[in-house]
């Protein structure tokens, strides 16, 4: 059945059979009437025309293996007629609206050109001529095309593109004028970084676009002109530097316009904000910056509830995640939160407490609410300042919780559930008696919404906290928020609830003096019907309850563990609906029962399994979208993410992924606790879940969890079975193959870390002799493959670097990489040392064609570069023993460079090596080792050799000495006044790893009845007492320690007591523990 009403109906058939007939004056007929009736008389026919033809060129029709887009699978001859026939309709549509969608046909046709790198020549010349046309439509048009497919201009010669702009920027007309400031913007996207500065003479005829605008009250083409510099403030914010305070100060005036859309000032509050994080020396070193934007900000903030003064609507209100990013108050805590992350608090504070103290004393409530978010905003940024006042901001938000104005307590409660989370560990610890005693009363509030957002506050605070610091309030607490759950709202029930859990997480084993009183009640709530409505509650009743279970143990349960095992498996046996919440609880509530059942859980598997199975096996879930409104309204639907892809949209359901990515996580927690008893599920897990979802390349954190299962269920068919079991060899003999493989795709740099984790900590698991040669041969291909990707991100990261301005600062993002490949090649690190350490001297012939890496790097003037080489050449000393001398052209300098390395993880490296080159080299490297004393020594006379930063490499000097003295002394002159000297470098308080090295030779000195010890045995007692009291010694290091101290004792006659009573009474209580 048609949409169309019949007469239309009729005569677009009549029309079509017209067109269709092979009589000539028939068709002729047909042609002049579309023409002239169809066509010329109506506009939309047109729009519509132009609409549909740029969906049906974007269509994807395959040719061979490749999908190419329909336009260009046509003939040559039929492309150039199109092509001229829009470039026609271009220039002679009369209509503007038309014109713009014929326009939009045509940026998506350049669009194809420019992706397959062709040319369409004409329409440059066509868009060049309609830039300079009297009429001002075809002037904006010629702009809108190049803001959509700025590529086709971005080649062409700076001079003409330069001219073109700067008369766009000056048009008579003001569409114009902001479709020039839009193709500007778009142009300089894709402008190479070094000729980005050939525009920057641009910037004063682009900002004297604005004034005109907003003195006009032009919202609409306001926000159009402050997204466009929005834009390139991100791209490049310093080529603002010259006029820089000028934009801001018109910013501000913008901001403050309340005669603008709201829209309006919150774009120019965005480029602000974005000039704070893209380039925030600028912002700092502005006379008013800071001080305007924290004004016009705590303005803003004050604009909430107009209609609502007496708040009675908004605490009647149950959905409490309305949507509120488009309002003023919200925009003005989100750019505070960003200037106080950017700026920093040094920045920002005086400025912010200039206005709070009077704010929150202010008779209007709207003031004193806007001084409570921004403490709740900036807390974060400013964390270091605030943290060391924290008495002095709570006097100003503590009183809030009992302001007359239910808003205002809410944002006082919100104030200490951000501050709880941000001063972590100092709120708990000392202000718990400030803190607690004031928000829990709030929970008796007569308003539920205040007593909801006091209950997840006391999740902030509680989630933090020592159960000591928890248990004195325990039953104040837990006394209030089960009235809270008598609530008639459900949302506060369930808010209680998760309170409630959190607390029981954090008490532990002092919950269980509760449990009688809430889990009856909690197991009635689980065993009723419940509708549709009531599921989330019942989801959290299911939560707290397993996190009491976890909190008090099996052993407090008794038999209740099996039967909320049981009500767990009702509830989900009735689950029929995709959408219920009960499902994903469900998944977490059984990982937790597995942790507190341990091996009793194993019975209950076939049932929990299933279910987990069909998420962590699900695919992805994607909708090829080339129509904008399927895209919008796919984009309305929750679960679900936009990847623009050459002028298509390509939608991926996030819910699939972030349940199958949950799914493996769960798998990861069973094979971890249940091991062995985990082995029946295995293969299977293996087959269809673990190994292809290493290659699972539309959700990151999917990767990541399966990363994480391999080496687990490896282990759990290790434990069930023995590590050289063939079971296991099978298993391994394919798990290998694709982790090799995945080492050579994964993308992601974040990620790729996380397969090397994967990799070496599964040797870790199958043990000795587990790869083969073309294992290592292989892992070294991909090994070199990252490194050389590697070195490109760090060549890249250093032109970048030259092309930055003075004063400004590195972007968060590139932080992030910096960060993400140090990470990296840590990882690579430990898999290079696992090799090492389960194959020996046979990793070494694969290992050695990476040697022009390894001399790069440890030459490097980057310290993780260095770092990196060094830990490398560290295990070759190590599980190579004497045949690591063959590389002593590689390894002799860049040790003795090392150990003379300003920064001190190097230094340390660098210590340790020598030491493993005594302990395991061999008589080969007796004359290195000996040569390098005095640098060890060195190394541990520095002047902040104790330090934080630098006690470790002093750690393993001392370490390092003793090995040589103990293992390879043979080429060391004086070695009794080496051993004299050697004593002053302890104690070895810091490093386990070195210390029982270090006290073993000491034990030895002791038992030898050494003149050095003899000397100072005083010094030489208390450098051990020092070591047992601070746990360096542990086991059978500490017992042997203890020998060594009563034969020292025994043999020079010190006064131990008399020794130990110079030291704390804490180190005299350990050591004489040990000595009982």
């Amino acid at each position: 059945m048609s949409v169309l009403p019949p007469e239309v109906h009729g005569a677009l058939s009549e029309l079509l059979q017209g067109l269709q007939s092979a009589d000539n004056d028939t068709r002729n007929r047909a042609e002049e009437l579309l023409n002239n009736e169809w066509i010329v008389a109506r506009p939309d026919t047109r729009s519509f025309a132009a609409v549909l033809f740029r969906k049906v060129a974007t269509k994807n029709r395959k040719i061979g293996d490749e999908p190419q887009e329909l336009f260009l699978t046509l003939p040559q001859q039929q492309k150039e007629v199109i092509r001229q026939k829009l470039l026609e309709c271009l220039q002679s549509e009369p209509e503007k609206q038309v014109r713009h969608k014929i326009g939009d046909a045509v940026a998506e046709i350049a669009r194809e050109y420019s992706d397959q790198n062709e040319q369409w020549p004409d329409l440059l010349h066509t868009l060049f001529h309609a830039s300079q046309s009297p009429d001002a439509s075809q002037r904006e048009v010629a702009f809108r095309i190049f803001t959509a497919t700025p590529g086709i201009i971005e080649s062409q010669h700076e001079e003409t593109v330069l001219t073109a702009f700067v008369k766009g920027f000056k048009d008579t007309d003001v569409d114009v004028r902001t479709s020039a400031m839009e193709a500007f913007s778009a142009l300089f996207a894709v402008v190479h970084k070094k000729a980005q500065k050939k525009y920057y003479p641009l910037v004063p005829e682009l900002l004297n676009i604005l004034p005109p605008l907003k003195d006009a009250e032009d919202s609409d083409n306001l926000s159009k002109a402050l997204i466009a510099l929005i834009e390139l403030a991100e791209e490049a914010p310093t080529m603002f530097k010259p006029l820089f305070h000028n934009l801001v100060q018109f910013s501000v005036s913008v901001i403050g316009c309340k005669e603008l859309e709201d829209t309006t000032r919150q774009n120019a509050l965005e480029l602000m904000g974005t000039f704070a994080e893209h380039a925030a020396p600028l912002c700092r070193k502005d006379p008013t910056y800071t001080q305007d934007m924290i004004t016009q900000c705590l303005s803003l903030m004050t604009d909430v509830g107009p209609d609502d003064d007496d708040a009675a609507e908004w605490n009647e209100s149950e959905d409490l995640d309305v949507e509120e990013s488009d309002m003023n108050h919200v925009a003005g805590e989100q750019c505070m939160d960003r200037l106080a992350n950017k700026l920093g608090g040094p920045a920002i504070l005086p400025h912010t407490f200039t206005w709070l103290p009077r704010m929150v004393s202010s008779q209007q409530w709207r003031d004193r609410h806007a001084a409570l978010m921004a403490i709740s905003a900036i807390s974060e940024g400013c964390r270091e300042i605030m943290e060391a006042e924290l008495d002095k901001v709570l006097e100003l938000v503590v009183p809030a919780l009992r302001d007359p104005h239910p808003r205002v307590r809410w944002a006082g409660c919100n104030a200490l559930g951000q501050m709880s989370t941000d001063f972590a560990g100092t709120m708990q610890k000392k202000y718990h008696q400030v803190v607690l005693p004031n928000i829990i009363p709030v929970l008796d509030s007569a308003e539920p919404r205040i007593q909801s957002h006091a209950a997840a506050a006391l999740v902030n605070f509680c989630e933090e906290a020592e159960k000591e610091i928890l248990e004195p309030y325990l039953d104040e607490l837990l006394t209030k928020l089960l009235r809270v759950l008598g609530s008639p709202k459900r949302y506060v029930q369930e808010q209680a609830l998760s309170t409630i859990a959190t607390i029981a997480d954090s008490a532990e084993t002092a919950f269980g003096k509760y449990y009688d009183t809430l889990m009856p009640m909690l197991f009635n709530v689980l065993r009723e019907e419940s509708s549709k409505d009531q599921r989330l509650l019942r989801a959290k009743a299911m939560e707290c309850a397993t996190l009491i279970a976890l909190a008090v143990g099996k052993e407090r349960m008794g038999g209740d563990a099996e039967s909320l095992v049981q009500i767990l498996g009702i509830i989900q046996q009735n689950i029929t609906d995709d959408d219920d919440p009960q499902s994903q609880y469900l998944l977490h509530c059984w990982g937790r029962m597995c942790r507190v059942l341990g091996d009793g859980f194993v019975p209950y598997l076939s049932g929990v399994m299933p279910p987990l199975m069909k998420l962590a096996s699900a695919k992805a879930d994607l909708q090829l979208l080339d129509d904008d409104e399927q895209t919008a309204k796919i984009s309305q639907e929750d679960g679900w993410e936009m990847v623009p892809l050459k002028g298509k949209v390509i939608g991926i359901k996030t819910s699939v992924l972030e349940d199958k990515h949950m799914a493996i996580e769960l798998i990861v927690i069973y094979a971890q606790q249940l091991q062995g008893a985990f082995e029946p599920y295995v293969l299977e897990i293996m087959e269809k879940v673990s190994l292809p979802s290493l290659a699972f390349f539309f959700h990151d954190p999917t990767r990541v969890a399966a990363a994480k299962s391999v080496p687990a269920l490896l282990n759990a068919v290790a434990r069930a079975h023995g590590e050289r079991s063939p079971m296991l060899q099978r298993i391994w003999a394919v798990t290998i193959d694709k982790l090799l493989e995945v080492l050579s795709a994964e993308p992601a740099i974040d990620t790729l870390a996380e397969m090397y984790q994967c990799f070496y900590e599964s040797i870790e698991v199958v043990g000795k002799e587990c790869l083969t040669q073309t294992h290592m041969a292989t892992f070294i291909e991909a090994a070199q493959s990252a490194l050389e990707d590697y070195q490109r991100r760090m060549k890249k990261r250093a032109e970048d670097w030259q092309e930055v301005e003075d004063g400004e600062e590195e972007s968060e993002d590139t932080l992030l990489a910096i960060e993400d490949d140090q990470t990296l090649l840590s990882d690579m690190n430990k898999a290079f040392h696992t090799i090492f350490k389960n194959q020996e001297t046979s990793f070494l012939p694969s290992w050695a064609r990476l040697m022009p890496f390894y001399d790069s790097f440890i030459t490097s003037t980057d310290a993780t570069q260095r770092q990196w080489a060094l830990c490398i050449m560290d295990d070759v000393l190590e599980f190579c023993r004497d045949q690591s001398w063959s590389y002593q052209d590689h390894i002799r300098q860049p040790l003795i460079d090392g150990l003379q390395d300003p920064i001190p993880a190097n230094r340390q490296a660098a210590c340790y090596g020598v030491g493993v080159a005594a302990q395991k080299g061999g008589q080969p490297w007796s004359s290195f080792v000996a040569e390098a004393l005095p640098l060890l020594f060195q190394v541990t006379s520095l002047p902040m050799a104790r330090e934080d930063d630098h006690v470790f490499a002093t750690e393993n000097a001392c370490a390092a000495i003793a090995k040589i003295l103990q293992s390879n002394p043979s080429k060391v002159q004086n070695p009794q006044e080496v051993v004299q000297l050697w004593l002053n470098t302890l104690p070895v308080i810091n490093d386990d790893e070195a210390a029982p090295y270090a006290y073993m030779f000491l034990g030895q000195l002791i038992s030898q009845r050494n003149p050095a010890i003899t000397s100072a045995s005083s010094a030489v007692f208390l450098t051990i007492c020092q070591a047992l009291d601070a746990e360096t010694l542990q086991g059978a290091a500490a017992k042997r320690a203890v020998s060594s101290i009563k034969q020292l004792v025994q043999d020079t006659g010190i006064d131990a007591s008399q020794i130990l009573a110079t030291q704390s009474p804490e180190l005299q209580q350990t050591v004489r523990k040990y000595l009982a």
